[in-house]
C-alpha cells in the first residue's frame, strides 16, 4: 500500500443542485479572495515544524500524527466534493472519501521546513494538472446538469489530481518519508489489489470504501 492512500467511491447518480452550490461557493471564494492553496502549501509545513520542535520526530508521528491526518482527510474531503466527486460534505455520517497514511521516517523541524522547497517540483506538475482539471470541472458540471452524470474516465482523472493532492499533502506535513510519485493514478486505489490478496494485508479494509468505476487509466 503508498504511503499516502485516497480515494473515493463514484456515486450512483450526481445532484444537479449540488453543482448550484459548488459554483456559489466558488464565487463567494473568488470575492473574499483567499487563497486557499498558499495557506495549505506552506500551512502544514510550518505546522509540522512547530510540533516537532516540541518533541522528537518519532513522537510527532506517534502522537500528533492521527491528528494531522484527520485534518488532512477532512481538506482532501472537502476538495473531493468541490471537484464533484461525490456530493457528500466532509461531516456527513457515510463517508465516501477514504484517506489513510502510513507514518514512515524521523522528521525534524529543519526537515520540516525545507519540504516547502523540495515540494516545488510536484507542486509545479500539480498546477499544471489543476489547470486541465478546472477545464474537466466545467465539463463535468454541465454534463451532471443534463444527464446526472459523467463519464467515468473523467471521474477517473479527477480523482487522480485529488490522489496526487492528498500526497503531496501528506509530504508536505511530515507525516510520510518518501517523495510523492510524479504518477496520475486514474483508477480504483492499489487497496483493491490488497483485498484480493489477504496475506498482503495488514488490516482489514471497508470495501464499499474503495468502490469506483472501472479503472480510465
Amino acid at each position: 500500500m503508498p504511503a499516502a492512500v485516497f480515494d473515493v467511491s463514484y456515486p450512483p447518480r450526481f445532484d444537479r443542485v449540488q453543482v448550484v452550490l459548488r459554483v456559489v461557493i466558488i464565487w463567494l471564494v473568488a470575492l473574499i479572495g483567499i487563497p486557499f492553496g498558499w495557506i495549505l502549501y506552506l500551512g502544514f509545513p510550518v505546522l509540522a515544524a512547530v510540533l516537532v520542535s516540541q518533541k522528537d520526530g518519532e513522537r510527532y508521528l506517534a502522537e500528533d500524527g492521527p491528528r494531522v491526518t484527520r485534518w488532512l482527510g477532512w481538506v482532501v474531503a472537502v476538495m473531493a466534493y468541490m471537484w464533484q466527486l461525490t456530493d457528500r460534505l466532509p461531516d456527513s455520517r457515510e463517508a465516501s472519501v477514504r484517506f489513510e497514511v502510513e507514518p514512515s521516517g524521523a522528521p525534524t523541524a529543519g526537515s520540516a521546513l525545507l519540504r516547502i522547497i523540495t515540494a516545488i517540483p510536484s507542486a509545479f506538475v500539480l498546477a499544471l494538472l489543476m489547470f486541465v482539471s478546472a477545464i474537466g470541472w466545467l465539463v463535468a458540471a454541465v454534463w451532471i446538469l443534463f444527464a446526472e452524470t459523467y463519464p467515468e474516465s473523467l471521474y477517473g482523472f479527477q480523482r487522480g489530481v485529488i490522489r496526487w493532492t492528498a500526497r503531496l499533502l501528506a509530504y508536505l506535513a511530515s507525516l510520510v518519508a518518501d517523495y510523492p510519485p510524479f504518477r496520475l493514478e486514474t483508477g480504483p486505489d492499489q487497496a483493491q489489489a490488497t483485498l484480493a490478496a489477504p496475506a498482503n494485508s495488514g488490516s482489514p479494509v471497508d470495501e464499499e470504501s474503495v468502490e469506483g468505476p472501472e479503472d480510465a487509466g
